[in-house]
């Protein structure tokens, strides 16, 4: 979690969209990290399907999230 909470704690790119990407990537992986934890070592039956369910889910959210990054921002509309 430590690793985490570090890559979370970046200095601002000046670029809100990327910056949010960065943190919720690093956010969403240890979400993973500690997920693989309770594959490898827990025993409840239940917490070890949340675990995978979390990887897959956060898994797809991090392809989704740098996927956009590749789109070209549109003006935001107020």
């Amino acid at each position: 979690m430590t690793l985490m909470m570090n890559a979370m704690h970046v200095p601002s790119s000046g670029d809100v969209d990327q910056d949010f990407i960065t943190q919720m990537t690093a956010h969403h992986q240890g979400a993973i990290d500690m997920a693989r934890i309770q594959l490898q070592y827990g025993h409840n039956e239940q917490l070890r399907r949340l675990a995978q369910e979390i990887i897959v889910t956060q898994q797809q959210e991090i392809a989704v999230m740098q996927q956009a990054l590749s789109i070209p921002p549109t003006s935001p509309t107020r």
